[in-house]
């Protein structure tokens, strides 16, 4: 597409034909900022409107040399809150993972790439898509060609995915009498994990265990089943010394190992109806909750967890891996319309225990 074809795609069809150059020439010129009065600027400008009339009614000229000293303060302000706004570029850390109701720390970093001009009163919203912007940083000064960094605390209510799509920089230097804003775009995504309640599971019990309750091999256990000649690849924490030095021969234990057991947990996540309703809403929150509380409990005993939902999508972890591909699965997880949903999973192996 030739330039005079995007400009006449981005004209407005319902302006005159006189209008079009002089509105070519706004878009042209327009600077990406915003202005707004504060309640010192809209005192300030009734004083300036007052004694401007005053000086045009009595032509004193002291009335206008105070009228055109009102003046230049409002040029001035526009051109200091301009020179504090440019060449600023700004930048997020979001932490590795966040969670509902604990408090996690965002910092905002801001860089001054001017070569001599300093930026002052720099105030930097974190923008988040869908919800307000109640998070602010202020810097007071940024040196020129220098950073700051500055954090801000929240709590997060719900679960899910937090996207951040941009900042708002404002200043309202050096009077006070406007705000000068800009937006900057920037993109993060920050998954908040649902929350985790301590529980106390009931102790192992007999015959729970996969695969017979013991089984050969290195372990973390004391427990010895025998001794055998050490083989390429054997532990060397393993050599039983004293039977080495009586047999001449380097030997090693057999240790003990437990089989992990594997719980599965069920989250039912299909709704009847177009929309979840306000009440299935709230059960599929606490259920995720719970099922969050299990599965933290579960590993840290030793077992290995699989969460799944009713609609067939699910999640696996062990105690080396940790929590939290199941707590980001849980996180992301969505109510599916009951239509929708596939058939239910089959019944699981008789060597899995499956938790409601």
């Amino acid at each position: 597409m030739r330039r005079s074809d995007r400009a006449r795609a981005s004209e407005p069809p319902k302006l005159p034909r006189w209008l079009l150059p002089a509105w070519r020439l706004f878009s042209w010129f327009k600077p990406p900022r915003r202005l707004r009065l504060t309640r010192e600027g809209r005192y300030f400008l009734l004083i300036t409107f007052c004694v401007g009339f005053a000086a045009i009614n009595t032509g004193n000229n002291l009335l206008y040399l105070l009228f055109g000293m009102f003046l230049s303060l409002i040029i001035v302000s526009g051109v200091m809150s301009e020179l504090s706004l440019r060449k600023l570029t700004v930048s997020r850390r979001l932490p590795p993972r966040a969670q509902v109701g604990r408090a996690h720390l965002v910092e905002i970093e801001v860089y001054n790439h001017k070569q001599r001009v300093p930026s002052y009163a720099i105030e930097v919203e974190d923008l988040r898509a869908g919800q307000p912007a109640d998070k602010r940083c202020f810097f007071l000064k940024i040196s020129p060609r220098s950073a700051q960094v500055a954090a801000y605390r929240r709590t997060p209510a719900r679960r899910g995915r937090d996207r951040h799509i941009g900042f708002r920089l404002a200043t309202r230097f050096p009077f006070g009498l406007f705000e000068k804003s800009r937006d900057v775009t920037s993109d993060g995504d920050l998954i908040i994990y649902p929350a985790v309640d301590p529980l106390q599971l009931p102790p192992d019990e007999s015959g729970d265990r996969i695969g017979g309750v013991l089984t050969l091999g290195r372990g973390t256990g004391d427990e010895t089943a025998g001794v055998r000649l050490m083989r390429d690849g054997d532990d060397p924490r393993d050599i039983f010394w004293r039977k080495s030095a009586q047999t001449e021969q380097m030997v090693v234990r057999e240790r003990v190992r437990e089989a992990r057991r594997e719980v599965t947990l069920v989250v039912d996540s299909r709704h009847p109806g177009p929309s979840p309703s306000e009440e299935f809403s709230a059960r599929l929150e606490r259920r995720i909750r719970e099922v969050a509380s299990r599965a933290v409990a579960h590993l840290k005993r030793g077992d290995s967890v699989t969460v799944r939902s009713t609609a067939g999508e699910r999640a696996a972890s062990v105690p080396s891996r940790g929590a939290d591909p199941l707590l980001r699965f849980l996180a992301l997880l969505e109510a599916t319309p009951l239509e929708d949903a596939p058939a239910a999973a089959p019944t699981p192996a008789p060597k899995t225990r499956e938790v409601a």
